[in-house]
Formats: C-alpha cells, structure tokens, sequence
C-alpha cells in the first residue's frame, strides 16, 4: 500500500509539473527576431529529407467534438507522423452543401491536441475572410468584403483585421487566407463576386494594405489571393479552368495593383490561382499555380515578392484535371513553378511521395525545399511558435465575441447598406406595433395580407432568412411570410403571386452569394453561379410584372442581381447574407438608420459604382419595438 501511495505521488508530481511546463501563446504584433531566426536555422539542420518535404504540405483539419480515439483524430496523428505536415488548415464539416459551425472551445482543443502532437510546432490556417464567425458560433460577425467597399472606409478593414486576428489567435488560428486582392469586374464571376472589396483596383489595394497591416499588428499572419487575379473570370475553379483574358497593359492596369499594395504592406503570404492566364503563360495546359512564367518571373522577380508563396487547394478541378493519371505529379509542377507551401492535396500520400522522388532524382533542388522550410519556419516563429504552441481554453470567454467587437461588425454593416432605386411610394415601412407577450406553447399572432415577405435562397434548409424574418416580425407581427428555393418556387408561385396582390407592401430578400463547388443547370450546361436560378427567377420576374411599383427587392449577397430582374423600381443592396446585414437591412427598410452607402461595382443598365441614394434616419415616435 504503501509503495503504490508513493507510486501515485511521485506521478501526481510528474503530471502537474508537465502541465506545469506548457506555456500558452502570448500574441502580439508578427515580427521575426533573431531568436526566431536561430531557431528557424537550427530547426531546418536537424531536420531530414523526409521531414523538410512534409513541411511543405497543409492538409484539412474539421473543427468539432471528437473523442481522441476517434477515426479522424487517428488520421490526424499519421499525417503528422508519418507525412511530417507542417499544418492545418482549420474549417468545419460540410453537410449536404452547407457549413456546419463548431464552437472555438472544440476548435481550439483540436489545435492544441495536434500541437502535442507534432514534435516541430504546427502552423493553423484559415479562411476567416468575414472574420472567425464564418466558420465559429459565438466569434464577432462581420458581413462580406465587398460590404466593406460599400462603406469605403479604410478604418473598417482594420477594424476586421484586428479582431479576426486577435479571435483566431485565441483559438490557435495564426494564418488567415485573406484578404481577397481580386478586382471583381465580371459580373459573372460565381466564386469571387462579394468576397472582392470590389471593381476599383485603387479602392481594392487601400482596404486590402488596411486590412494586412491591421492584421499582422495583432499577431496574424495575411494572405494575399488569388493571385494574378481571380476577379476578371466567369468560372468557379473549384469545377474547372478559368480563364483571365486581358493583355498584360490591363492586367498591370486593372488585376496587380492590389497585389503590389499588398506587397508593399508586407503581407506574409501571397495565394496563386488555378487560372490561365494567356497574357503571361502561353501553354494552356499550365494554370498560374504551375506556371514558372507566373510565380517566379512575374510575382518574385518582377514584382519582388520574398514571402511565402502558396497555392490554391491543390483538390480543386481546374488543377485535378489536368492530373487525373497521376495526381501526385501537381505538387511536383507547383513546386518547381515557384510554390512554397502545397495546401489541401487531393492525395497527400501520392503528392508526398511524387515530391520526395522529385528531389532525390534532382528534378527539384534540395536548395529549393531547404529555401521554402526555411520560410515556413520563419513564419512559425514570427508568431511565436517557436515559444509556445498551446492557447489557454481559460482566455477563450475573454477574447472571443467581445460585446464592443460584435458591436463593430453590426457598424460596418449598417454602414454598408446602399440604396440603389426608390420610387417615394414604400420606404420606410411602417411599424405596426410589438408583439403581445405570450406564454410558451400559445398560438402565433393571426397572419395579415398587408405586408408580405419572401424568402429567395439557394435552399431554404438554410439559415438564410430566419434572422431578417425574426427582426421583421418584430415590427410587424403579421407579416406574411414564404420561404422559397428553386425546389419549391413552382409549388407556391400562385400563392406568392396571389398574396402579393392583396398586399400593401412587398419585400423580396434574395440570398445569393458565392459558394464554392456549387453546381447548378444553366444555359444546358452544369456550372457555379450567382445568378438567380430559372424557377427562382421566373417567379420574381411574374411578382415584379403586376406588383413591383409596392415591392422592394433587397439584395442580401449579388447586387448585380438587379441587372436580372426587369422592372426594380425599389433595390437596396447589403452585399453579404450575414445576420449582422439581415438586422441591418430591417433597420434600412423601417427608417431606423441612415443609409449612406455606396456601389463598390457596376451593375450593368443599372447603376455605376459609386452611386446610392441618401436616406436619413425616420424614427417613428411612439412605437416601441424589440430590437
């Protein structure tokens, strides 16, 4: 007995001085010291071929609840320890074509979990473009970038970078895959759209140098993508190759700018896409991820990028294709095109080994791989891995959705708001009083034709809607309301349609935003895009033809949406389907803020950037609502 007591506290003592040695991350502004540089040196001699390769390579981790002898946990530990990867890129599960978010705790207990488990510290990215709230509950939401552009206030991007990075770094995020520098000029394009700042490359390269250096003051590393430009394209690269047309008098003129102010910011970071560019790589069999002529030539030497340069998910179709009998050989090509950093490999097994025999056969230079670790590892230690790797689950109820930064992300949004027609006949709508208290289980408030609302979604399954539904009833308690997708608009276009005409007042919001991978009939084809869908559209287009002199169409994502529907007379434009633009959007229509905004783009018949209509606040005195 008295063996096994001692036994148990010589292990108690061991355990707690364990614990006792984990040291959490402090972050504060990414500089690279000579501490960080030693270690970096120090770190790439010890390290063998095998492990330097691994370095190059950034594979999925899924935030949320997982027992640690979980299947993919098992995946996780043998990718580190059998691949050598040198991190993470963080995101959530994806569910029948929609995000599921997770909570920061799990997220941040799968960051530190991996730490521990890699003997070199792992990096963690993320795509947090409207900031951790895309992929997390409870962190600070903001709404899309081009929102952003509709405010043009460059205060408001720092305001992003700041709290993006320092909720990221709470949970072991230090790599953020924004911002976006694409100039989104094509009103067609299905994957960029509102993720740009918008059409004007001057605008564009001032939110995108705000954003990088705001960011990396608060501990975050910045990425610069998709470069050479994504925003000029017609093609979700996700399915296949986009094309960038253009000489290289537009594309100096219109798609680098924002890169080169990027650059100048010092962005850590700069994304290549998997587009061709005929202007600069003549073989149409090379995208600008594998195109020397593009990563080495243009974004290094000419334009003097020394960061780490990394490429689009090496999973997606515009690259795969060109792959299919032998898919490890894209890491290859990446690699010598210039690429430092291979993200998302359709096969981390077959890129891994492809890249090894690259390099023991001297088709890629050891020189190379020990130059782009090298990088890496700077990296690592210019957020100060290198110095502790685990955040403190403590910290996380301090740092993340702080009621001052949620009250930011509402700003931006408010400000956003851009009325782009108004024929003087429905807005502002009217309060029509609050709901009466009820008890738990009571029948709802008895439906009303005088209001009605419509849904618009890709799927109304969604979220999408149930906020700005909620806001409304809140000040019109009867509101009719109908959910529709392209499912179920045949189904109940006679009962809109009719209800419509009964109505004193519609409200149409439309949720288009760009989604990766999505996959719709159009034109005969399969194809991404943001438009709206022919079941969809029709039914707005039969609504507008005997009611659109009482109806405003809201645009919560695609404000080139109007540009498709023949007849808007009212159109008011959020840019982005996030909750914070669906509250901002009822205070619009109700007159309870001032709407300022402006057009970052053109929509064509309709309006030019830089236009919107001025609004000042109308407060209705007397009527109380629930905010």
């Amino acid at each position: 007995m008295l063996r096994a007591l001692q036994f148990t506290a010589v292990l108690l003592l061991l355990t707690s001085i364990g614990f006792a040695k984990e040291h959490y991350q402090r972050p504060a502004a990414v500089k690279l010291d000579r501490d960080g540089e030693k270690w970096a040196e120090k770190t790439l001699r010890r390290m063998s071929l095998e492990e330097k390769v691994g370095q190059l390579f950034m594979v999925w981790a899924r935030a949320q609840f997982l027992n640690l002898d979980s299947p993919e946990f098992a995946q996780w530990r043998e990718q580190i320890n059998n691949y050598h990867v040198g991190g993470f890129a963080l995101t959530v599960p994806l569910e029948d074509g929609l995000l599921r978010k997770s909570e920061p705790y799990e997220a941040a207990r799968i960051t530190n979990e991996l730490q521990r488990a890699s003997r070199t510290p792992l990096i963690f990215a993320a795509d947090f473009e409207r900031g951790v709230a895309m992929r997390l509950n409870g962190a600070t939401v903001f709404p899309h970038a081009m929102a952003f552009g509709a405010t043009g206030n460059r205060a408001d991007a720092a305001t992003l970078g700041r709290i993006t990075a320092e909720e990221a770094r709470a949970i072991g995020v230090q790599w953020n895959f924004f911002p976006v520098a694409d100039v989104n000029s094509n009103p067609a394009n299905p994957i960029i759209n509102t993720r740009s700042f918008g059409e004007d490359p001057t605008q564009a390269g001032e939110l995108v140098a705000t954003y990088i250096q705001a960011a990396r003051q608060a501990g975050m590393l910045t990425t610069a993508k998709h470069f050479p430009g994504h925003g000029d394209t017609a093609t979700d690269t996700h399915l296949g190759v986009a094309l960038v047309g253009g000489d290289r008098g537009r594309l100096a003129a219109v798609e680098l700018p924002p890169f080169q102010r990027a650059i100048a910011a010092g962005v850590d970071a700069v994304m290549v896409a998997h587009v061709v560019v005929p202007a600069l790589e003549p073989d149409p069999e090379r995208v600008a991820t594998t195109s020397p002529a593009v990563v080495t030539n243009l974004l290094k030497r000419e334009l003097g990028f020394q960061g780490i340069v990394v490429t689009d998910a090496l999973d997606m179709g515009a690259l795969t294709h060109h792959y299919q009998g032998n898919i490890g050989r894209a890491a290859v090509e990446a690699l010598k095109a210039g690429n430092d950093l291979l993200l998302i490999p359709a096969d981390l097994g077959a890129s891994y080994q492809a890249v090894l025999a690259a390099v023991r056969g001297g088709e890629v230079g050891e020189a190379q791989i020990n130059a782009s670790v090298l990088k890496i590892l700077k990296a690592k230690a210019a957020v100060g891995l290198h110095k502790a790797r685990l955040v403190d689950l403590e910290q996380i109820a301090r740092q993340v959705g702080k009621p001052g930064n949620i009250a930011s992300g509402e700003r931006v949004a408010e400000s956003a708001i851009t009325l782009v027609r108004d024929n003087g006949r429905v807005l502002p709508l009217k309060f029509q009083g609050t709901p009466a208290a009820r008890l738990p289980y009571q029948p709802t408030v008895e439906v009303s034709k005088q209001t009605q609302v419509v849904i618009v979604s890709d799927d109304l399954r969604g979220e999408s809607g149930r906020a700005l539904v909620r806001e409304f009833r809140a000040r019109v308690p009867d509101a009719n309301v109908h959910f529709v997708d392209p499912r179920t608009a045949g189904a109940l276009s006679s009962q809109v349609l009719a209800d419509a005409g009964q109505a004193e007042r519609v409200v149409v919001a439309v949720y288009v935003v760009p989604v990766a991978g999505k996959v719709v009939q159009a034109e005969g084809t399969m194809k991404n895009s943001v438009e709206l869908e022919p079941a969809t559209g029709a039914l707005l287009a039969q609504l507008l033809q005997h009611a659109a002199d009482k109806t405003v169409v809201v645009s919560l994502g695609n404000p080139y949406l109007a540009a498709e529907i023949p007849g808007v007379q009212n159109y008011l434009c959020a840019f982005s389907n996030a909750t914070v633009s669906e509250v901002a959007t009822v205070k619009a229509l109700f007159g309870e803020i001032a709407v300022h905004g402006r057009l970052p783009v053109t929509i064509p018949g309709i309006a030019a950037r830089g236009a919107g209509l001025d609004r000042p606040a109308h407060p209705q005195p007397g009527v109380a609502y629930v905010p």
